[in-house]
């Protein structure tokens, strides 16, 4: 039997990067098992995968970052938990928080770091007429979208490409590079 890294994915909203990481962890050579998601949105639709895959959930109100945190890392530091997926969280952890769970976190971001940091990326990226694209899996550090690339994915920008259609088109993408990126940082 495979020895699995106990994984936390923390979710903001539909979880789409979280079912493809849980449908991945299913395969008995994927380096991790979920063990734990913690949502900072009641509504999100992440919590209805958790229910489906029958994977323990916490919700954390994040209007207070310090409580967020505390009880998260409580959870976490419970269940043995050694890894930490962010997939759609759309909170920033504190230096704090990243130095208490002491062991790796990443996060997948919709453009190519280090271009277009934090939110609103695919209006900025057609606003700049970009001709590329893409969405970039990295370490998680205190300094927002600025840690260690892990794997990158780049996506052709056609000319009548709108939001909503470079969003899917990276979200396609980024399904697959977030289980392929784990998998590097393991092997």
């Amino acid at each position: 039997m495979v020895e699995k890294i106990k994984t936390c994915v923390f979710i903001s909203g539909t979880g789409s990067n979280l079912e493809s990481i849980i449908k991945s962890s299913r395969d008995y050579i994927f380096p991790i098992k979920i063990k734990l998601i913690i949502s900072n949105n009641i509504n999100a639709r992440g919590i209805k995968l958790a229910k489906k895959y029958s994977i323990p959930y916490k919700f954390f109100s994040s209007k207070n970052k310090k409580i967020f945190e505390r009880n998260s890392l409580f959870e976490i530091k419970k269940r043995k938990i050694k890894f930490l997926c962010l997939a759609g969280f759309m909170k920033k952890l504190s230096s704090n928080f990243i130095k208490s769970f002491g062991y790796k976190i990443i996060n997948i971001h919709p453009s190519l770091l280090p271009k277009y940091k934090g939110l609103n990326t695919y209006k900025r990226v057609l606003k700049n007429k970009e001709k590329y694209s893409g969405c970039t899996v990295h370490f998680v550090t205190p300094k927002l979208d600025s840690g260690k690339i892990i794997l990158q994915k780049k996506v052709l920008i056609n000319k009548n490409d709108t939001e909503k259609s470079l969003q899917r088109k990276i979200l396609l993408q980024e399904h697959k590079l977030y289980p392929q990126s784990i998998i590097s940082i393991f092997r």
